[in-house]
């Protein structure tokens, strides 16, 4: 069935101009974002830490070496007025798999995070916001110690930082109207639509109150359907992010995603091209997300 939108705010028809540029910027690489052939990785830090700049920032490098190469975590802050100690993360894995460019996985993600960067460079917060580009989510790195965002999180830890939610922007740009679109892990289907045409908020059981609080604020908020699910992180899909390097250190986080490889047809492939992206639906899921962080930060 054919969801009916409202139309776009201005505030998402501008967001969705700089969503597009983003999201072609990072990838234009048919060779991916990563460490292999001549280390793709560079321009795309490059142009994140540019966008930072752009949009007024100071831009911090968490820098670590594995196997003899240096990887670098992209972050900037804006520090909170009246609880300074308690940090809200926002963030989106910048790298892809080899020869894939990635312009879903994850180059939504981090699009959304440079938009979002923009849109709360001028207010006001409560908290301190961190928004960061994270290195090496993908194989062979993914939940290892050379994964960026269990770096970050094992460094939060021994500083004892109260992260009190962290969001991860993962694979945010592909939906579909059509019946059997979606697809879910076992048992998760019953609960949920066929067809793809929602955003969708994923955590473990410890952060469902996050979650509740957080899909409750974005659904009055945003212009395109939530649905969420805080189930055991064993189930797969649900720990298939950078929040799952916060979990392991007790941090509350939540996936926001498209779901991935439960609904993208072009997950992991060449084909995961900047045409494939509905930045129309993406520029409504930033937005919500940004008036979903305004109300948490008051």
């Amino acid at each position: 069935m054919v969801t009916q939108l409202l139309p776009l705010s201005l505030a998402e028809q501008e967001s969705l101009a700089y969503l597009e540029v983003h999201v072609k910027s990072l990838a234009s690489d048919a060779r991916g974002r990563n460490h292999y052939l001549g280390n793709t990785l560079i321009p795309s830090r490059n142009y994140i830490t540019e966008q930072f700049q752009v949009a007024g920032y100071d831009v911090l490098f968490q820098e670590y070496s594995y196997d003899n190469i240096t990887y670098a975590n992209i972050e900037v802050e804006l520090l909170g007025n009246e609880y300074p100690d308690e940090i809200i993360v926002i963030g989106a894995h910048y790298d892809s798999v080899l020869y894939s460019p990635g312009a879903n996985d994850n180059a939504s993600g981090v699009a959304a995070v440079l938009e979002i960067a923009r849109l709360l460079n001028r207010q006001a917060l409560s908290r301190t916001v961190r928004l960061i580009a994270f290195v090496n989510e993908e194989p062979p790195f993914f939940q290892t110690e050379a994964m960026g965002s269990l770096v970050y999180a094992k460094r939060s830890a021994v500083k004892k930082e109260n992260i009190v939610a962290m969001f991860t922007l993962e694979t945010i740009g592909y939906f579909s109207d059509e019946p059997g679109s979606q697809t879910y892990p076992p048992v998760v289907s019953y609960f949920y639509p066929d067809s793809g045409n929602f955003i969708a908020f994923v955590s473990n059981l410890n952060s469902r109150q996050l979650l509740q609080e957080s899909v409750q604020i974005f659904q009055e908020q945003a212009t395109i359907p939530a649905e969420a699910a805080a189930l055991p992180a064993f189930i797969p899909g649900v720990g298939w992010s950078d929040q799952w390097s916060f979990w392991q250190y007790g941090y509350p986080g939540i996936m926001i995603t498209d779901t991935a490889i439960y609904r993208y047809p072009y997950y992991h492939t060449p084909q995961d091209t900047p045409d494939k992206i509905d930045y129309e639906r993406m520029a409504r899921v930033v937005i919500g997300v940004h008036k979903m962080i305004e109300k948490l930060l008051l």
